[in-house]
């Protein structure tokens, strides 16, 4: 009887349990739900407290930061579904504690792609910065994913490095840096 206990005890923790895939897509989706509803308790539960947004100014052309508590209280009351806004996740990634989202937030005449930068916490995971473009309804993401095994972004040829000059000289270990 107590063996049971602790195997219905046990599954019950499991099913509380969240996989990293399922962290990532929800704490997109708080932010999305958030701004698209103007849920302001969904979009802090999106958000690192220290969490900063970024873009350029375009009339100085200089980068302007905007702290996540400000654009949190500046988010629409009903959010951008009154101004006929949607949203939508276009693409994530994730490794270790560290995740990437490319969304997308569409007005009736421009849109925002915003990337956003998560890291894990615990378990849970959090936007840590936001880094957005407005652009205009036509235009698409450039660039290509990269796939695993994959190490340059670039498909064109790169240049040969130098051959190492041999040395007779007893070579030292290096200490591993990290990089």
């Amino acid at each position: 009887m107590i063996g049971v206990f602790f195997l219905t005890l046990g599954l019950s923790f499991s099913t509380f349990a969240q996989s990293d895939d399922e962290g990532v897509k929800a704490c997109v989706n708080n932010y999305l739900d958030g701004i698209l509803r103007g849920d302001t308790a969904r979009l802090n539960r999106a958000f690192h407290p220290t969490a900063m947004l970024r873009t350029i100014n375009s009339s100085s052309g200089q980068m302007q930061d905007l702290p996540v508590r400000r654009f949190i209280a500046s988010t629409p009351a009903g959010g951008i579904q009154t101004k006929g806004g949607s949203t939508k996740m276009l693409s994530y990634s994730y490794i270790g504690v560290s995740a990437l989202a490319t969304v997308e937030l569409q007005f009736a005449d421009f849109k925002y792609i915003d990337l956003l930068s998560m890291l894990k916490f615990g378990n849970e995971w959090r936007i840590v910065s936001r880094v957005f473009s407005r652009a205009e309804l036509g235009q698409s993401l450039q660039g290509q994913g990269m796939s695993s095994g994959t190490t340059s972004a670039s498909s064109a040829p790169t240049a040969k490095a130098p051959a190492k000059k041999s040395s007779s000289a007893n070579p030292k270990p290096k200490a591993d840096d990290g990089w």
